[in-house]
């Protein structure tokens, strides 16, 4: 089975691709020009943001980049599509022969081009309407080799996308789009326009389940396109596939060859990578941190700052209560400190803690104290009354840490004094 995609995002710029009508939201059909409307005669010019973010992208994804990047006219006629060809790229893309790593795996990336996108098709009723504000959208579609071959890295794929397109500054609040092309025999079915990875997971699922039912059945499988039914969870017929051939593919005259060899990519960040690096030598595992910090910068630049500090697991726990009680839309570097410092005590972080922290205001730390005697008692009563726990110890010795940890956080002590102690009673059992 062999499972390739072409990803459609929208790039950050204030303005369209080719002419300088802005990206905001406005109302139908408002922010448009003869350009983006398709007039005949209207002159494209490039962004030169979107070409730039476009570099960027594939930089970042190891691509060989164009020199001399180019244009060309997708010729197809939709009523979205008032000059009856899209300009996007071929031969002249920005980059190509790039890669992904995903779970130990290289997915090979055949292009990074740019496009423009139509305008939209809104269905009411007995009606179809058109939003131009959509029209002239600057475009990344990157295009994988047919490398993925199961539901797993497909998922891991999308995911490291879209944390590397996150990281660059990509819009991916708005979901991507992407188009399936899935073949489990000599045929290669596509399958259009499916958005989020939920989607694009199930339509993947139910495309190969159809193609290995239609096999079985003794028939040939057709070279088509198809489309994804959300409500059905289904993929549906929609026409024969089409070939490079018919699309008429032509250099664009209106726009020169771009010599963008000149261009500085921004910075990429890969934040698998960076969690698999941070959970070396640490008490949280790479997933943990990966969940954390693939789709949020403020998380990992608090990690790193932290992490020669204290215990990752004091880190991750203090941004994890402030992000559940914490106001500020970014966490203060010194809130979180003080939070780090309160989880390393052994103390409870609570809504009040978080706010007072942010008010500026110290929150006392009080600890029980204990004589010898009462700490070996108290100890020694929790071992008993815990058996697995202590056998767990016995295989991991890490699991001191939890016990360390429960005793303090159940009476009131700090976890120091606690820790001398536990370790040599649990010797005895």
């Amino acid at each position: 089975m062999k499972i390739g995609l072409e990803v459609h995002v929208a790039l950050p710029t204030k303005s369209k691709l080719f002419c300088s009508c802005s990206m905001d939201d406005a109302e139908p059909n408002t922010n448009i020009c003869p350009i983006c409307t398709g007039f005949p005669g209207s002159k494209p010019m490039l962004n030169s943001a979107a070409a730039e973010s476009g570099f960027s992208i594939a930089n970042a994804l190891h691509c060989k980049i164009n020199r001399n990047m180019s244009f060309v006219r997708k010729v197809y006629f939709y009523p979205d599509l008032p000059k009856c060809y899209q300009i996007t790229q071929m031969g002249g893309a920005v980059g190509s022969e790039g890669y992904l790593d995903i779970q130990g795996k290289r997915i090979g990336i055949r292009r990074v081009q740019i496009e423009e996108d139509p305008a939209q098709i809104v269905r009411d009723g007995m009606l179809t309407l058109l939003d131009f504000n959509r029209s002239g959208t600057p475009l990344v579609e990157i295009v994988t080799e047919p490398d993925i071959t199961d539901e797993g890295e497909l998922r891991s794929f999308i995911a490291n996308l879209r944390s590397i397109l996150y990281y660059l500054g990509v819009d991916i609040n708005r979901e991507i789009k992407a188009d399936l092309n899935i073949s489990i025999s000599d045929v290669r079915v596509e399958v259009k326009n499916v958005t989020g990875i939920k989607s694009l997971i199930e339509a993947a699922r139910y495309e190969i389940a159809r193609q290995h039912r239609v096999l079985e059945e003794g028939k040939a499988i057709a070279k088509e396109t198809r489309g994804y039914n959300e409500k059905r969870r289904i993929t549906e017929s929609l026409r024969e596939k089409e070939t490079d051939e018919e699309y008429g593919y032509v250099y664009e005259p209106d726009l020169t060859v771009f010599d963008i060899s000149g261009m500085k990519p921004a910075e990429p960040v890969y934040a698998n990578e960076i969690a698999e690096q941070l959970a070396e030598d640490s008490d949280v595992n790479a997933k943990t941190i990966r969940e954390m910090t693939m789709l949020d910068r403020h998380a990992l630049e608090l990690i790193v700052r932290f992490r020669p500090k204290y215990k990752m697991r004091s880190i991750i726990h203090a941004i994890q209560r402030f992000k559940k009680y914490g106001k500020a839309e970014v966490p203060p570097p010194q809130v979180i400190e003080k939070l780090i410092r309160l989880v390393e005590d052994g103390k409870e972080v609570t809504k009040e803690t978080v706010a007072s922290f942010e008010e500026g205001k110290d929150v006392s730390i009080e600890y029980a104290k204990l004589g010898a005697v009462q700490l070996d008692k108290l100890i020694k009563r929790f071992l008993d009354e815990n058996p697995r726990m202590v056998a767990e110890y016995k295989k991991r010795s890490k699991t001191i840490n939890l016990i360390i940890g429960r005793i303090a956080k159940e009476n009131g002590l700090h976890p120091k004094e606690v820790a001398g102690r536990v370790t040599r009673l649990l010797a005895g059992y």
